[in-house]
Protein backbone atom coordinates (compact mmCIF):
# COMPACT_ATOMS: atom_id res chain seq x y z
CA UNK A 1 0.00 0.00 0.00
CA UNK A 2 2.78 2.47 0.83
CA UNK A 3 4.37 1.18 -2.23
CA UNK A 4 1.10 2.23 -4.34
CA UNK A 5 1.10 5.37 -2.50
CA UNK A 6 5.20 6.65 -2.97
CA UNK A 7 4.76 5.48 -6.95
CA UNK A 8 2.04 7.23 -7.16
CA UNK A 9 2.99 10.70 -5.43
CA UNK A 10 6.63 10.54 -8.18
CA UNK A 11 3.59 9.83 -11.10
CA UNK A 12 1.81 13.37 -9.75
CA UNK A 13 5.21 15.24 -8.99
CA UNK A 14 6.98 14.42 -12.75
CA UNK A 15 2.93 15.62 -14.26
CA UNK A 16 3.43 18.23 -12.17
CA UNK A 17 6.82 19.51 -13.41
CA UNK A 18 5.50 18.72 -17.07
CA UNK A 19 2.22 20.90 -16.58
CA UNK A 20 5.18 23.42 -15.53
CA UNK A 21 7.20 22.62 -18.32
CA UNK A 22 4.81 23.44 -21.05
CA UNK A 23 3.18 26.27 -18.77
CA UNK A 24 6.84 27.90 -19.18
CA UNK A 25 7.54 27.36 -22.77
CA UNK A 26 4.09 29.04 -23.28
CA UNK A 27 4.63 31.74 -21.01
CA UNK A 28 7.67 31.99 -23.92
CA UNK A 29 5.94 32.02 -26.46
CA UNK A 30 3.46 34.68 -25.83
CA UNK A 31 5.24 37.36 -26.92
CA UNK A 32 3.16 37.82 -30.42
CA UNK A 33 0.23 37.83 -28.22
CA UNK A 34 2.19 40.59 -25.70
CA UNK A 35 2.61 43.31 -28.50
CA UNK A 36 -0.96 42.78 -29.80
CA UNK A 37 -2.33 43.45 -26.26
CA UNK A 38 0.33 46.37 -25.33
CA UNK A 39 -0.57 47.67 -29.03
CA UNK A 40 3.09 48.63 -29.42
CA UNK A 41 6.07 46.89 -30.97
CA UNK A 42 9.48 47.11 -28.72
CA UNK A 43 12.65 46.63 -30.92
CA UNK A 44 16.20 46.82 -29.10
CA UNK A 45 18.43 48.83 -31.59
CA UNK A 46 22.11 50.05 -30.84
CA UNK A 47 22.16 53.59 -32.16
CA UNK A 48 26.10 53.46 -31.82
CA UNK A 49 26.59 51.34 -35.00
CA UNK A 50 27.01 53.16 -37.98
CA UNK A 51 25.32 52.59 -40.29
CA UNK A 52 23.19 50.29 -38.73
CA UNK A 53 21.68 52.58 -35.87
CA UNK A 54 23.01 56.05 -35.14
CA UNK A 55 21.21 59.78 -34.80
CA UNK A 56 21.26 62.25 -36.80
CA UNK A 57 21.98 66.14 -36.68
CA UNK A 58 18.68 66.50 -35.38
CA UNK A 59 19.36 63.62 -32.75
CA UNK A 60 16.94 61.35 -34.09
CA UNK A 61 17.44 58.25 -34.65
CA UNK A 62 18.24 56.70 -38.24
CA UNK A 63 20.11 53.99 -39.64
CA UNK A 64 19.49 51.09 -41.54
CA UNK A 65 17.83 49.09 -38.31
CA UNK A 66 15.90 52.32 -37.28
CA UNK A 67 14.38 52.42 -40.77
CA UNK A 68 13.95 48.87 -40.83
CA UNK A 69 12.10 48.53 -37.78
CA UNK A 70 9.99 51.21 -38.85
CA UNK A 71 8.85 49.08 -41.78
CA UNK A 72 8.52 45.93 -39.99
CA UNK A 73 5.70 47.96 -37.37
CA UNK A 74 4.30 49.64 -39.82
CA UNK A 75 3.57 46.33 -41.73
CA UNK A 76 2.52 44.80 -38.63
CA UNK A 77 0.62 47.48 -37.88
CA UNK A 78 1.75 48.67 -34.30
CA UNK A 79 4.12 51.73 -32.86
CA UNK A 80 6.91 51.72 -32.58
CA UNK A 81 9.06 52.11 -29.64
CA UNK A 82 13.35 52.26 -30.35
CA UNK A 83 15.00 50.93 -27.29
CA UNK A 84 18.59 51.95 -27.51
CA UNK A 85 20.94 49.09 -26.42
CA UNK A 86 24.79 48.53 -26.61
CA UNK A 87 26.77 45.54 -28.48
CA UNK A 88 26.95 44.09 -24.97
CA UNK A 89 23.45 44.24 -23.55
CA UNK A 90 21.62 43.49 -26.41
CA UNK A 91 20.79 39.83 -25.60
CA UNK A 92 20.04 40.54 -21.75
CA UNK A 93 18.04 43.16 -22.77
CA UNK A 94 16.25 40.76 -24.42
CA UNK A 95 16.16 38.26 -21.96
CA UNK A 96 14.56 40.18 -19.10
CA UNK A 97 11.90 41.53 -21.56
CA UNK A 98 12.96 45.17 -22.03
CA UNK A 99 12.72 44.71 -25.99
CA UNK A 100 10.41 42.38 -27.76
CA UNK A 101 12.82 41.76 -30.19
CA UNK A 102 16.85 43.22 -31.57
CA UNK A 103 17.29 44.52 -34.44
CA UNK A 104 20.90 45.79 -33.80
CA UNK A 105 23.13 44.28 -36.83
CA UNK A 106 22.93 41.13 -34.82
CA UNK A 107 25.19 38.32 -36.11
CA UNK A 108 24.21 34.95 -35.85
CA UNK A 109 26.59 32.33 -34.01
CA UNK A 110 26.73 29.38 -31.86
CA UNK A 111 27.45 30.83 -28.77
CA UNK A 112 24.03 32.99 -29.12
CA UNK A 113 22.01 30.72 -30.36
CA UNK A 114 22.09 28.62 -27.05
CA UNK A 115 20.12 31.13 -25.06
CA UNK A 116 18.06 32.98 -27.61
CA UNK A 117 16.65 32.25 -31.04
CA UNK A 118 17.25 33.90 -34.66
CA UNK A 119 15.50 34.60 -37.73
CA UNK A 120 16.17 33.70 -41.37
CA UNK A 121 18.79 36.78 -42.33
CA UNK A 122 17.73 40.17 -43.19
CA UNK A 123 21.48 41.65 -44.03
CA UNK A 124 25.09 40.59 -43.79
CA UNK A 125 28.09 42.24 -42.22
CA UNK A 126 31.82 41.18 -42.92
CA UNK A 127 34.26 41.02 -39.97
CA UNK A 128 37.70 43.23 -41.40
CA UNK A 129 41.66 44.14 -40.18
CA UNK A 130 41.61 47.86 -41.71
CA UNK A 131 44.35 49.88 -41.33
CA UNK A 132 45.98 53.22 -43.01
CA UNK A 133 47.70 52.39 -46.59
CA UNK A 134 51.09 52.77 -44.66
CA UNK A 135 50.65 49.85 -42.42
CA UNK A 136 51.58 46.30 -43.91
CA UNK A 137 49.33 43.39 -43.45
CA UNK A 138 49.24 41.19 -45.44
CA UNK A 139 48.29 37.69 -43.59
CA UNK A 140 47.52 37.22 -39.49
CA UNK A 141 50.65 36.92 -38.55
CA UNK A 142 51.63 40.59 -39.21
CA UNK A 143 48.74 41.89 -36.24
CA UNK A 144 51.06 40.09 -34.19
CA UNK A 145 52.04 42.80 -31.35
CA UNK A 146 49.84 45.52 -33.36
CA UNK A 147 47.39 47.24 -31.11
CA UNK A 148 43.87 46.12 -32.48
CA UNK A 149 40.71 48.10 -31.70
CA UNK A 150 37.24 46.75 -32.10
CA UNK A 151 33.89 46.78 -30.10
CA UNK A 152 33.21 44.82 -26.97
CA UNK A 153 31.62 42.01 -26.55
CA UNK A 154 30.69 41.98 -30.45
CA UNK A 155 31.33 39.09 -32.85
CA UNK A 156 34.17 41.15 -34.32
CA UNK A 157 35.83 41.05 -31.05
CA UNK A 158 35.17 37.11 -31.10
CA UNK A 159 36.35 36.31 -34.11
CA UNK A 160 39.14 38.88 -34.13
CA UNK A 161 40.56 37.48 -30.49
CA UNK A 162 40.22 33.82 -32.30
CA UNK A 163 41.95 34.79 -35.35
CA UNK A 164 43.99 37.27 -34.81
CA UNK A 165 46.14 35.95 -31.91
CA UNK A 166 48.94 37.69 -30.50
CA UNK A 167 47.64 40.92 -31.42
CA UNK A 168 46.57 43.45 -28.72
CA UNK A 169 43.17 44.01 -28.59
CA UNK A 170 41.52 47.06 -27.29
CA UNK A 171 38.22 47.12 -26.69
CA UNK A 172 35.23 50.15 -26.69
CA UNK A 173 31.81 49.84 -25.16
CA UNK A 174 30.65 50.73 -28.97
CA UNK A 175 31.03 51.31 -32.06
CA UNK A 176 30.80 55.03 -31.89
CA UNK A 177 33.27 55.07 -29.65
CA UNK A 178 35.45 52.89 -31.75
CA UNK A 179 35.09 55.53 -34.31
CA UNK A 180 36.02 58.27 -32.51
CA UNK A 181 39.45 56.44 -31.15
CA UNK A 182 40.19 55.69 -35.11
CA UNK A 183 39.59 59.04 -36.11
CA UNK A 184 41.74 60.84 -33.04
CA UNK A 185 44.30 58.05 -33.30
CA UNK A 186 44.67 56.34 -30.04
CA UNK A 187 44.58 53.89 -32.40
CA UNK A 188 44.89 52.70 -36.30
CA UNK A 189 44.38 49.53 -36.94
CA UNK A 190 40.44 47.88 -36.66
CA UNK A 191 38.74 44.54 -36.02
CA UNK A 192 35.16 45.56 -37.25
CA UNK A 193 33.34 45.69 -40.53
CA UNK A 194 33.70 47.83 -43.91
CA UNK A 195 30.49 50.04 -42.46
CA UNK A 196 32.62 51.23 -39.65
CA UNK A 197 35.77 51.63 -41.80
CA UNK A 198 33.27 53.98 -44.37
CA UNK A 199 32.24 55.98 -41.22
CA UNK A 200 35.53 56.58 -39.60
CA UNK A 201 37.00 57.53 -43.56
CA UNK A 202 34.57 60.09 -43.48
CA UNK A 203 36.50 62.28 -40.70
CA UNK A 204 40.13 61.08 -41.25
CA UNK A 205 39.87 61.58 -45.60
CA UNK A 206 43.27 62.88 -45.45
CA UNK A 207 44.69 59.07 -44.14
CA UNK A 208 41.86 56.85 -44.92
CA UNK A 209 41.62 53.10 -43.42
CA UNK A 210 41.39 50.37 -46.60
CA UNK A 211 40.81 46.48 -45.96
CA UNK A 212 43.64 44.29 -45.21
CA UNK A 213 41.97 40.90 -44.72
CA UNK A 214 38.73 39.35 -44.19
CA UNK A 215 38.13 37.71 -41.46
CA UNK A 216 34.41 36.24 -41.73
CA UNK A 217 31.20 37.16 -43.32
CA UNK A 218 28.54 36.91 -41.13
CA UNK A 219 24.27 37.32 -41.38
CA UNK A 220 22.65 39.10 -39.34
CA UNK A 221 18.87 38.56 -38.14
CA UNK A 222 16.30 39.79 -35.32
CA UNK A 223 16.95 38.16 -31.88
CA UNK A 224 14.11 36.93 -30.24
CA UNK A 225 13.79 34.88 -27.01
CA UNK A 226 13.02 30.89 -27.31
CA UNK A 227 10.25 29.86 -27.98
CA UNK A 228 8.70 32.71 -29.33
CA UNK A 229 7.41 30.37 -32.74
CA UNK A 230 4.31 32.83 -33.36
CA UNK A 231 6.38 35.67 -33.76
CA UNK A 232 9.16 34.13 -35.38
CA UNK A 233 7.06 32.53 -38.09
CA UNK A 234 5.48 36.02 -38.19
CA UNK A 235 9.25 38.02 -38.95
CA UNK A 236 9.91 35.29 -41.08
CA UNK A 237 7.17 35.57 -43.73
CA UNK A 238 7.84 39.41 -43.57
CA UNK A 239 11.54 39.23 -44.13
CA UNK A 240 11.11 36.55 -47.21
CA UNK A 241 8.51 39.31 -48.09
CA UNK A 242 10.28 42.14 -48.14
CA UNK A 243 13.71 40.47 -49.64
CA UNK A 244 11.25 39.59 -52.64
CA UNK A 245 10.06 43.05 -53.13
CA UNK A 246 13.28 44.78 -52.94
CA UNK A 247 12.24 46.94 -49.91
CA UNK A 248 15.17 45.12 -47.48
CA UNK A 249 17.59 45.79 -50.03
CA UNK A 250 16.85 49.44 -50.77
CA UNK A 251 16.94 50.15 -46.93
CA UNK A 252 20.60 47.97 -47.31
CA UNK A 253 22.27 49.46 -50.19
CA UNK A 254 20.61 53.58 -48.86
CA UNK A 255 23.03 53.20 -45.74
CA UNK A 256 25.72 50.57 -46.98
CA UNK A 257 26.58 51.40 -50.39
CA UNK A 258 26.20 47.96 -51.80
CA UNK A 259 23.39 46.00 -52.44
CA UNK A 260 22.13 42.78 -50.63
CA UNK A 261 23.57 39.13 -51.98
CA UNK A 262 21.19 38.00 -54.53
CA UNK A 263 20.85 34.62 -52.49
CA UNK A 264 20.95 35.52 -48.33
CA UNK A 265 23.25 32.96 -46.22
CA UNK A 266 21.35 30.59 -43.70
CA UNK A 267 21.06 31.09 -39.95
Amino acid sequence: MKRRHFLAGITGALAGATFLGVNARQALADTLETIKTRKKLLIAVDLGSPPFGMSDAAMQPTGSDVETAKLLAADLGFPLEIVPVTSPNRVPFLLTSKADIVMASFSVNEERKKVIDFTDAYGVIQIVVAAPKSVDIKTLQDVVGQRLGTTRGSTNDKVATTEAQGAEMVRYDDDATLITALVSGQVNIMASSPQIMAAVNQRRANDPLEVKLVLKTNPYAIGLRKGDDALKATLNEWIAKNLANGKLSEIYQKYNGVALPTEMPKT
